[in-house]
């Protein structure tokens, strides 16, 4: 299975999510997240915060829009009919609340063949709209051999 490996390094455009107060709060309750701060807009605010807290998971979110654009890219070459999701992995810079405006911007950080399989490495960077850095976050996938 020959893989592309043009693509490594490339970097694609920003783009913008608006998070919003109720994604927050449905989202935590899709997590199970009981926190009040994900739910309850004075405990936010008392605890010092302008308003609801994103939970750090919803990192994905945010990112994934700007990741999708990469792994659909055609100079990728990822064949999603034998995808495997392997990990994610993030570390988080100041807290999301509603109202922030996260820009991501993805880049192909590896593309590599190992016993018959592909392995594709994505970085996705996310900052506010006050420029600093929320989330870095790191995502692997491996094609199988098609059988």
């Amino acid at each position: 299975m020959p893989v592309k490996t043009q693509a490594v390094g490339k970097r694609y455009p920003p783009i913008s999510y608006l998070v919003g107060r109720e994604k927050l709060r449905e989202y935590a309750a899709a997590v199970g997240e009981t926190n009040p701060l994900h739910h309850d807009l004075e405990a936010a605010r008392a605890a010092g915060y302008a308003d609801l807290v994103a939970p750090p998971m919803f990192a994905v979110v945010y990112a994934a829009r700007a990741v999708a654009v990469a792994m659909f890219d055609p100079d990728v070459g990822l064949d999603y009919s034998m995808l495997v999701h392997l990990r994610q992995e993030f570390g988080w810079g100041p807290v999301v609340v509603a109202g922030d405006e996260i820009t991501t911007v993805a880049t192909v950080e590896e593309i590599s063949e190992r016993a018959g399989r592909a392995f594709y490495v994505f970085q996705t960077a996310s900052a506010n709209q006050r420029g600093e850095r929320v989330c870095i976050g790191k995502w692997t996938e491996m094609v199988r051999e098609a059988s």
